[in-house]
């Protein structure tokens, strides 16, 4: 059975316990204890409290003893005062499921008489589906076999690590503008999310019916797009930004919220660790023309490890880099509304081992920006396969474009002339052209299959041709090695490579 957590358990109540004593004697040792009360019904996992004891003794206090099940838990000793106050909270465990725990608060005076007040705690299942309603400022674990549901827009700051175990589901709650939810990091803090292959961590839609062990959703098509927000991780690496300042706001995130602010001056910074990650679902629009990544990744440095990433069904682009250093390795992209793979402000990574499946929304497989300051870097996209769509374009080469992409195989796109340009391979940008003729911008053996009568010139634009070979259809040398992706993916899962 699954229960939503409900927050702290709330104690209203007051408990008063007299000794033993003739009707018209006045007790020797009057206690009070206000604020624990005789029972109280909690969820595996769930905290009690934190609640305040307010304690009274006539002849003047020595200890409070809190015994849990027979066994002391904690003893505070008192200097003689005949009122003292403690704060008590308690975590209940796994192991206190489904059972009564007992507690006894003994409060002893300085004659050595004594007085228990007894409190139970019923404790049933452990809750496996919990609400994050705030930002998080400290180390925290997401445990598997649970569902964390995001309320809002969650960022993960002040220097803390958010550590997501395998098998985690992530869900975000429907919402636009400034209240899409979304997960980010915030620059100086981490994330370590490392699933693996029998136990991806899965980041979707509360709309999404998919419970840890499952791959694929049950009630979700992989065309539904911008449900919610998306992962966004920011660092301190440096970008080609405009007017060359060294920060600014990332896209997605209102520019109240500074937590969006990225960008600095240290290639090596290190976000954390994101190992077979599947994202859903996402996009939500905060404003006109501003969409959340399925993964957005802004001034991230080259220590943070991204592997086997999986990007389904995103309003807007799948992978966005925004500057930085990053390496990402084993990445498959299935249904973008936008672009599969974008890159921006001098990103200096690497992309090896990719396949992008496009979908009937899909603009572009790729979409290379240049810089946008005087800082000039490029980057390696490298051994992937692309899997095409009638209306989306192979890949589109912005204002300075500067990359370098290799092996890479191209089929299933439409004949540029019957599809309004759409399915072509062009430089359009300003200085994307002399680039490519500098070698700034390059391109080596590209491989493609080509719609009927279609030559290789009407595909690959402004004289990249001369790096594309036209092939049969299963007859490429070069693209993915799809075993990367095997059983874990929703792409695989639902047949999209079978036939690679």
């Amino acid at each position: 059975m699954k229960k939503f957590l409900k927050g702290l358990t709330a104690f209203a109540l007051a408990v008063g316990l007299l000794t033993s004593c003739g009707e018209e004697e006045q007790p020797n040792n009057f206690v009070t204890i206000s604020g624990i009360p005789p029972t109280a019904v909690v969820e595996a996992g769930q905290r009690v409290g934190p609640v305040t004891a307010n304690i009274t003794a006539n002849d003047g206090l020595a200890t409070l003893v809190i015994i849990k099940n027979g066994d002391t838990i904690e003893t505070i000793n008192f200097n003689g005062e005949t009122a003292a106050s403690h704060e008590f909270s308690y975590a209940s465990t796994e192991e206190d499921a489904n059972s009564n725990v007992v507690f006894e608060f003994v409060v002893t005076d300085s004659n050595g008489d004594s007085q228990t007040v007894t409190h139970v705690l019923t404790v049933g299942e452990e809750a496996t589906t919990l609400r994050i309603t705030e930002n998080i400022e400290e180390d925290v674990t997401w445990e598997t076999g649970k569902v964390y549901v995001l309320t809002e827009r969650i960022t993960v700051t002040g220097g803390a690590t958010l550590t997501i175990q395998p098998g985690v589901i992530v869900k975000g709650e429907a919402g636009s503008g400034p209240n899409a939810t979304a997960l980010v990091i915030a620059r100086g803090s981490k994330i370590n999310a490392v699933g693996n292959a029998d136990q991806p961590i899965i980041f979707t839609s509360v709309a999404d019916e998919i419970e840890p062990g499952m791959i694929a959703s049950p009630n979700l098509d992989p065309n539904i797009t911008g449900l919610w927000g998306g992962l966004l991780i920011l660092g301190n690496a440096p970008g080609s930004l405009a007017g060359d300042v060294s920060e600014v706001q990332i896209e997605g995130i209102p520019p109240s919220d500074t937590n969006g602010l990225y960008g600095g001056d240290d290639p090596d910074d290190d976000s954390g660790m994101l190992k077979f990650i599947s994202i859903r679902h996402g996009g939500a629009n905060i404003g006109e023309g501003n969409e959340i990544n399925g993964l957005t990744l802004g001034g991230v440095g080259s220590t943070t490890v991204i592997e086997n990433i999986e990007v389904v069904a995103n309003e807007d682009d799948g992978i966005e880099w925004f500057g930085g250093t990053v390496n990402v390795k084993n990445a498959i992209v299935w249904s973008s509304a936008d672009d599969a793979i974008d890159t921006d402000q001098s990103w200096a990574g690497e992309l090896d081992n990719f396949i992008i499946v496009a979908g009937s929304e899909t603009d572009h497989a790729f979409e290379i920006d240049g810089p946008e300051g005087s800082f000039n870097a490029a980057h390696t996209i490298k051994n992937g396969t692309v899997i095409g769509h009638e209306a989306a374009e192979l890949g589109d080469f912005r204002d300075g474009a500067r990359a370098s992409l290799q092996n890479i195989y191209f089929y299933g796109f439409g004949d540029p002339a019957a599809t309004e340009g759409r399915g072509d391979f062009s430089l359009d940008g300003d200085d994307s052209a002399s680039n490519f003729e500098s070698g700034v911008l390059n391109f080596n053996n590209l491989q493609v299959t080509l719609p009927e009568g279609v030559a290789l010139a009407d595909v690959f634009r402004h004289g990249t041709h001369v790096h594309a070979t036209a092939v049969a259809e299963g007859e490429n040398t070069v693209g993915a090695d799809k075993s990367a992706f095997a059983n874990w993916s929703w792409t695989a899962v639902a047949g999209n490579l079978d036939d690679l």
